[in-house]
């Protein structure tokens, strides 16, 4: 990283807060220095410190803008934020091509993937995992904002494309809710973590039918609840820009609010359902047949207006399901 060594120390902490742990770690005491340039900083030690210490000045600030790299690519903070996706077509499972040019999702949109049981929704979702270059099975080809993406998303343990919420959960791990987040928080070093641990479980509690407490072991959690937490903790700490849901129809949570939270962390969100409440809240759904993508289509606002009957009738559906869980005797609800 070029130029450090003529920035202030406090500038650069204000950037880079994790600098803080270099310092500590390497026995640098920098207190009532941090408006020291690093060059400055390091010309302060005498020399028989430095070679007491075998101090390197050059090598330390070679060191700090290593450390900075591999922090950056580590938290996910680089500049190349993925802002679209592009699908390049290819084949479906008789050879025929697909029938479409190209398909560019953006940040901050909702695709659903619709069509019949073992139709090809998961080489979709493999393809755009793999960043396909032409070279799986259906011979699609997948842009990272518009050009061939960067090998990271391919072979990285750490830069996920893509996050899954599988249908099932199940935790086995001896913990609290509160203490399995705050794993996750330390995991990626967040700064405010107690904030963070909070916001996530305020979060899940708004999604789920039941709300629990962060003392709540989390293998005591209804399906409902462990779907609910699990999407807020990927909206909130998941690097992966893209978060692929399946069949959240079925998880007992508020599924609005869900995609409104994954939405406003800048989340593409992918969603393979068979719910036309779902569906028809994304801004468009593509149809896979025979392995496929056969179709794909915006959704139209005669489909809005669709919608808001459909999302009425959903919430007569969540009315009854909270007198059952309540024991309630079920009674006639009004239409709205």
């Amino acid at each position: 990283m070029k130029g450090i060594k003529n920035r202030k120390i406090s500038a650069l902490i204000a950037e880079f807060p994790f600098l803080t742990s270099f310092f500590n770690d390497n026995g640098l005491d920098i207190e009532n220095k941090e408006e020291l340039t690093l060059t400055e900083y390091f010309a302060g030690f005498d020399e028989d410190e430095i070679e007491d210490r075998a101090i390197d000045p050059e090598n330390l600030i070679f060191q700090i803008s290593e450390f900075i790299k591999q922090m950056i690519a580590f938290l996910g903070k680089e500049d190349d934020i993925v802002k679209t996706v592009t699908i390049l077509p290819g084949r479906d499972k008789s050879g025929d091509n697909e029938k479409f040019d190209e398909l560019v999702i953006r940040q901050g949109e909702i695709i659903c993937i619709v069509g019949p049981t073992g139709s090809g929704k998961s080489r979709l979702l493999g393809d755009i995992e793999w960043v396909a270059q032409g070279d799986t099975p259906t011979g699609r080809s997948i842009l990272i904002n518009d050009s061939v993406p960067d090998n990271k998303w391919r072979f990285s343990s750490a830069d996920k494309l893509v996050a899954q919420l599988s249908q099932n959960m199940n935790f086995v791990m001896d913990l609290s809710v509160y203490e399995f987040v705050e794993l996750h928080a330390e995991s990626r070093m967040v700064e405010n973590r107690k904030q963070v641990i909070e916001k996530i479980i305020d979060k899940a509690n708004s999604l789920a039918g039941e709300s629990f407490t962060p003392e709540t072991p989390i293998t005591s959690l209804s399906g409902g609840q462990s779907r609910a937490l699990m999407i807020a903790d990927t909206a909130i700490l998941s690097k992966s820009p893209i978060i692929l849901i399946d069949e959240i129809e079925n998880a007992g949570i508020d599924r609005k609010k869900a995609l409104s939270l994954l939405l406003s962390e800048d989340k593409i969100v992918l969603m393979a359902t068979h719910d036309p409440v779902l569906a028809l809240m994304g801004d468009r759904r593509i149809v896979i047949k025979n392995g496929g993508i056969y179709r794909v289509i915006e959704t139209t606002d005669e489909e809005r207006t669709i919608l808001s009957t459909l999302e009425g009738m959903d919430k007569i559906l969540l009315a009854y399901r909270t007198k059952l869980r309540q024991g309630e005797i079920i009674t006639k609800i009004a239409y709205t």
